[in-house]
């Protein structure tokens, strides 16, 4: 998405896969598949696939699907259309969604599916339902970790699902020192060892920076809404115009414009440039 917006990174547009494959016909031509995961209810997520979908659309003038996935734990919410009407004309997205929730109740099967995206889907619903209970989420991660060293499957796949499940199924230390003794006992019982100790370490310290940058990015988005709450409570609701600049703009910028709003008389001194 580096190349579909304006910046490399502009407020929360961050693409979390956009793949080129070649058609099973031998085609040359190319189709994009742009998939988008989400963690939480968002109001703005239909205009943030339209946003994506017309951007890529505009670069590369291919064939696009844009999906969805949503890992929230709200059922109810499936946003899966957006338009944009105005005097007879009328644009808009509408893109397939699938909802990690309607596979509770498959959790058994999905584990021990050979399909390491069912894993994941297993491993995911298993963080949520042990949600402040670390005795049952330690029951859980044994148990998705054992059948994934039985799997059978290579060795790459093994250490990648086994990071992906110890950065979704955090336990307290004590419980974490119990965790890998159940491991190491495992394998030395399959005599294999999937997982060096040397792996585990690598994989706990990028488990620890990717949580670091997620509490960052967590500042900058708290950030940007007290400025717009702010902004919406001394000049009304925000035109579009000012609302794109909140979401393209970095901290400094954010904190800057948060000074201004406490003493303007209008939107346009806020965001004038220095």
């Amino acid at each position: 998405m580096h190349q579909v917006t304006r910046q490399a990174k502009v407020g929360r547009r961050y693409a979390d896969k956009l793949v080129r494959v070649w058609r099973l016909s031998g085609e040359e031509t190319w189709v994009l598949v742009h998939v988008e995961i989400q963690a939480q209810p968002e109001a703005a997520f239909s205009e943030r696939m339209f946003v994506y979908y017309y951007r890529l659309f505009d670069r590369y003038r291919l064939p696009l699907a844009s999906l969805a996935v949503l890992a929230d734990t709200q059922v109810d919410w499936r946003p899966c259309e957006y338009w944009r009407r105005l005097w007879g004309c009328r644009a808009g997205l509408e893109f397939p969604v699938v909802k990690l929730l309607d596979y509770r109740g498959w959790e058994d099967a999905l584990a021990a599916s050979d399909n390491p995206f069912a894993f994941a889907v297993a491993a995911h619903l298993a963080a949520q339902a042990t949600q402040g209970d670390p005795s049952g989420r330690l029951a859980s991660k044994l148990a998705l970790t054992r059948r994934l060293y039985r799997h059978g499957l290579s060795r790459r796949d093994v250490v990648n699902l086994y990071a992906f499940v110890d950065w979704l199924l955090v336990l307290p230390e004590a419980l974490e020192t119990a965790y890998l003794e159940d491991i190491q006992q495992l394998e030395e019982e399959i005599k294999m060892r999937y997982v060096t100790s040397a792996e585990r370490i690598g994989i706990r310290k990028g488990i620890e920076l990717g949580r670091e940058k997620g509490r960052q990015e967590g500042l900058q988005e708290s950030r940007r809404e007290m400025l717009e709450h702010l902004l919406v409570v001394r000049f009304g609701p925000l035109p579009e115009v000012f609302r794109a600049r909140l979401v393209e703009a970095e901290s400094a910028q954010l904190s800057a414009w948060f000074e201004r709003a406490l003493t303007a008389d209008s939107l346009e001194a806020v965001f004038a440039a220095a």
